[in-house]
């Protein structure tokens, strides 16, 4: 099979021929239809988040269930599959307690470049082992994950707009429905207006926020920013963040959805957040990087969380989130803009640095 493959930090992914995997017991062989292109890719390209290399990318996948393994019960063959970019144990305190997207075993296994068993199943035609990313590694022709992170969902769906739902759509909206919890008609700001953070946007809308401000410093994500039912705008490069949203709400925003994972916008979006509100930290910062916040602020009831995933529990929220799309009230179709061959994947990540792109996503032939 054809999969994209990084061999150095900062450097072009490669189109290489890897064996096709094998699925173990509890697992999944999928022929992927679609993937998006996510800026969580793009930080391990960078060298933010560090993977062993050489390592196939990918983790916003969806296609068609091509084999399971022994044990598997929740999917068959011909099932048309959603794939979930956290994995998780089912068996750890997080797990059972409902909260599959701190699964305690999960996220070593994600920087480790291993499936969940500690294996890794990835090999090219020289024999040559290569990681996995998030258990998934789905810029590919072909990719196993585990039985819970490979989600069914109804087969009328288009699986290269639901590919989205594997990460990027859900941890937006899932920011707003889950972690948030946002309630109808309060103040909401969004810092970041690329993918996610009109995702959250999409999230805003269904809870019923009566304002919602869409904050960056591009003129163009501002007015998709508003297409997508942005309230207000701010161009924080001309403009003072936190004295803006302070001016627009009347005194800071119910809840403030920091989309880009600088600390600097964290600590503008804590302090751009009223008394008694929410901030959420939706994007994903450089490891080691630090957050400072007002202590004394912290008094006034305001609270500073982080969202993986957008608290996603993939068995529950991917398909409440398919049949909203199905019913018209999730804009999908709109959120994905663009598509590309698995032969074009650095040109889809360019397009994506430049911003010329909500959501772009790479299609199988």
């Amino acid at each position: 099979m054809k999969a994209a493959v990084l061999r150095a930090f900062n450097q072009p992914l490669a189109i290489e021929e890897v064996e096709v995997p094998e699925p173990h017991a509890g697992e999944v062989l999928v022929k992927v239809v679609a993937t998006g292109v996510c800026h969580s890719d793009l930080h391990v390209i960078k060298g933010d988040i560090q993977v062993p290399l050489p390592v196939v990318l990918g983790h916003e996948g969806a296609g068609i269930v091509e084999k399971v393994g022994p044990g598997v019960t929740t999917v068959s063959p011909g099932d048309h599959v959603v794939l979930a970019v956290l994995p998780s144990c089912g068996q750890c305190a997080p797990c059972v307690g409902g909260r599959p997207y701190i699964c305690e075993r999960s996220w070593p296994v994600i920087f480790s470049g291993t499936m969940m068993d500690g294996t890794r199943r990835l090999r090219n035609r020289e024999g040559e082992e290569l990681s996995h990313l998030f258990a998934q590694s789905s810029f590919a022709e072909y990719a196993v994950v585990t039985e819970r992170s490979a989600v069914p969902i109804r087969k009328e769906a288009p699986l290269e707009k639901m590919a989205v739902l594997g990460c990027g759509a859900t941890t937006g909206i899932g920011a707003v429905l889950n972690t948030a919890r946002v309630e109808a008609g309060t103040r909401v700001a969004v810092v970041g207006c690329g993918g996610v953070g009109l995702s959250v946007i999409l999230g805003a809308k269904l809870a019923g926020a009566l304002q919602i401000i869409g904050v960056d410093i591009s003129k163009r994500k501002l007015r998709i920013a508003q297409d997508f039912g942005a309230t207000h705008t701010i161009d924080s490069s001309r403009e003072d963040l936190v004295q803006r949203v302070q001016e627009l709400t009347e005194g800071g925003a119910d809840y403030v959805f920091e989309c880009v994972g600088h600390p600097d916008l964290m600590s503008q979006s804590f302090d751009a957040t009223r008394a008694g509100g929410k901030t959420v930290i939706v994007g994903a910062a450089p490891m080691g990087a630090k957050v400072s916040v007002d202590a004394l602020s912290l008094l006034m009831e305001k609270t500073l969380v982080g969202t993986p995933a957008g608290s996603l529990r993939p068995a529950i929220d991917i398909p409440r989130y398919v049949n909203l799309y199905l019913e018209g009230k999730l804009e999908l179709d709109r959120l994905v803009t663009c598509t590309y061959p698995l032969e074009k994947i650095n040109e889809a990540f360019g397009a994506m640095q430049r911003g010329e792109v909500a959501r772009s996503v790479i299609v199988y032939a």
